[in-house]
């Protein structure tokens, strides 16, 4: 196996400008050029400007992903990966599954591995201790393959997929007259291998019947169950044994925790998760994506092992202009091209500070002395850092190896410096209107639950008056996402962050009594009006999601 590449993401300050994004792209190059042992990827801090976003498209350059902290999360602990398990199962299984396991929780998933509840070892102890209702069997609706496996039996007549759905559990020990009062129509029977009995029990209309200490029952027998449709079960063990057991055969979704499950996602933050744990006294708690899909489970003591994620800065050396969450990442190197600020670090780190107008001229420098082929994409780039930071050589903070080493990069990537720098400031004072989908699709995703599919798009601004600007063309805009993306149903999340609050618009299938049933909102100038809903992923998809399934 080849050295391991460990992931060091390169990035700029808040609120970039183009220095900070070319500057991470470009760095990030020029060390996975000369360091094989890890993986450089270019980060940004904050949303692109017109006049960065038309340089990387010149380019031909990926938009870097944008990172909005840097602390710990829940991706970079050590968790517990796990399948899961399925609702039908047995306490009995479940209970031998903690143990080969040594956990005390299991999360319980359907069949597209969704989280549907948890069970802990205190839910199984409370079924075999305080449970004394001898219908429960039939309550939990418990299906015979259950049954068959906890006692160890074999089914003689009827189908093990099959469930025991009503009815009571009878111990018949006593004479024939007694069963007689005691058995009724649909009751699960627990008896000998005694003839004049079993022909009671099926006189008595019972829908199953356990036999035991006996392997084989005579052929009438077995004849008369299978007419009168009665399930017919043989086990080595006794009634004692039986009737203490049977009851281990119930399906753990009849006592697992499904209503406010406290569960996390890979990307939410340790401290947040940290605070979260304190309030609660489970000791394990299920990691799901944005789909509910089980990944895997953690507890309080992985909290105590993680890995901070390893950064370099470029283009800033002040705390306040860093990513948030700085204080919680590993910091390798700074490139900079500013004063010193009031970052501060654990151990010794690379450090290279110049008095020039641009960090690009540093970086430029950098692949001379690592003797590193600029190509013309990342020649376009760095010089693109240059003009805009110097505002093509106009700043007071240009000095004359900004200007050399710009001239050379323009010769390598090919273009003339004035058209360059004339389109980027261009591009950089467009304020024109987007067009409406572009608004819609800027943070949009769509979700699946069964054989539903939805859309939901969140636009966000600073009043509510210029979110109604818009509300007309989004609402009409939607019949066409709705052809285009084959959806059942679309949703726009129309949120105002001063007032954190959102007016929830919607298209297509039963979309609107979602909304209603989900939230208990009202329909208010053609939209729902949610207070205190800001956030698609932790507010408004899990309520889609579970009203929709119900």
């Amino acid at each position: 196996m080849g050295l391991e590449r460990k992931s060091v993401w390169v990035v700029g300050h808040k609120n970039p400008d183009t220095d900070a994004i070319c500057a991470a792209i470009t760095y990030a190059n020029l060390k996975n050029k000369i360091d094989p042992t890890r993986a450089y990827i270019p980060k940004k801090a904050g949303k692109l400007s017109s006049e960065t976003q038309y340089v990387l498209n010149r380019f031909g350059v990926e938009e870097p992903e944008t990172v909005e902290d840097v602390g710990a999360q829940v991706k970079d602990i050590d968790y517990r990966e796990t399948e899961g398990v399925d609702g039908h199962i047995s306490l009995k299984k479940a209970w031998n599954i903690m143990k080969d396991h040594n956990v005390v929780t299991l999360p319980v998933v359907d069949k597209q591995k969704r989280l549907q509840g948890v069970i802990v070892n205190g839910d199984i102890a409370y079924s075999y201790m305080d449970v004394m209702d001898n219908t429960i069997l039939g309550q939990a609706k418990t299906q015979y393959k259950n049954i068959i496996e906890t006692i160890e039996g074999y089914m003689v007549t009827g189908n093990d997929h099959a469930y025991f759905t009503k009815g009571k559990v009878v111990v018949a020990a006593g004479d024939v007259n007694n069963m007689r009062i005691e058995i009724e129509d649909d009751d699960l029977v627990i008896l000998e291998n005694i003839r004049e009995r079993l022909i009671t029990a099926l006189e008595q209309n019972a829908s199953c019947i356990i036999v035991s200490t006996h392997d084989e029952v005579d052929d009438d027998i077995i004849n008369m169950a299978r007419d009168r449709e009665c399930v017919l079960i043989t086990t080595i063990h006794d009634i004692f044994g039986v009737a203490r057991m049977v009851h281990q055969s119930l399906p753990i979704r009849y006592f697992m925790t499904d209503k406010d499950i406290i569960s996390f996602e890979m990307d939410d933050y340790v401290d947040d998760v940290r605070e979260q744990m304190s309030k609660i006294r489970h000791r394990d708690f299920p990691i799901i994506d944005e789909q509910r899909r089980l990944i895997g489970m953690m507890s309080r003591r992985n909290l105590l092992n993680y890995q901070k994620k390893k950064l370099i800065l470029v283009d800033h050396n002040e705390k306040s202009q860093a990513v948030d969450g700085i204080e919680e990442a590993n910091i390798l190197e700074i490139i900079d091209h500013h004063r010193l600020g009031s970052l501060e670090t654990i151990s010794p780190i690379f450090f290279r500070n110049q008095p020039l107008g641009c960090t690009g001229t540093i970086i430029y420098q950098m692949y001379m002395e690592q003797g590193v082929e600029v190509d013309p994409q990342m020649a376009g780039l760095m010089l693109s850092e240059i003009i805009s930071d110097t505002l093509m050589f106009r700043s007071p903070t240009c000095t004359e190896v900004d200007r050399m080493e710009a001239e050379k990069l323009a010769e390598i990537a090919g273009v003339d410096i004035e058209e360059l720098a004339t389109a980027m400031f261009e591009a950089g004072s467009d304020f024109a209107s987007k067009t409406i989908d572009e608004i819609f699709y800027q943070d949009f995703k769509i979700f699946t639950m069964d054989d539903i599919q939805f859309g939901v798009s969140q636009v966000s601004a600073v009043s509510r008056k210029q979110l109604n600007s818009i509300k007309g063309e989004l609402n009409e805009y939607m019949h066409t996402v709705l052809e285009e993306k084959g959806l059942n149903m679309a949703f726009v999340m129309l949120t105002d962050i001063f007032s954190e609050s959102t007016e929830l618009i919607s298209l297509g299938g039963n979309s609107e009594q979602v909304i209603e049933k989900g939230f208990g909102a009202e329909r208010v100038n053609d939209g729902y009006m949610l207070e205190g809903v800001v956030s698609r992923k932790k507010q408004l998809i899990p309520t889609l999601m579970l009203t929709i399934q119900e």
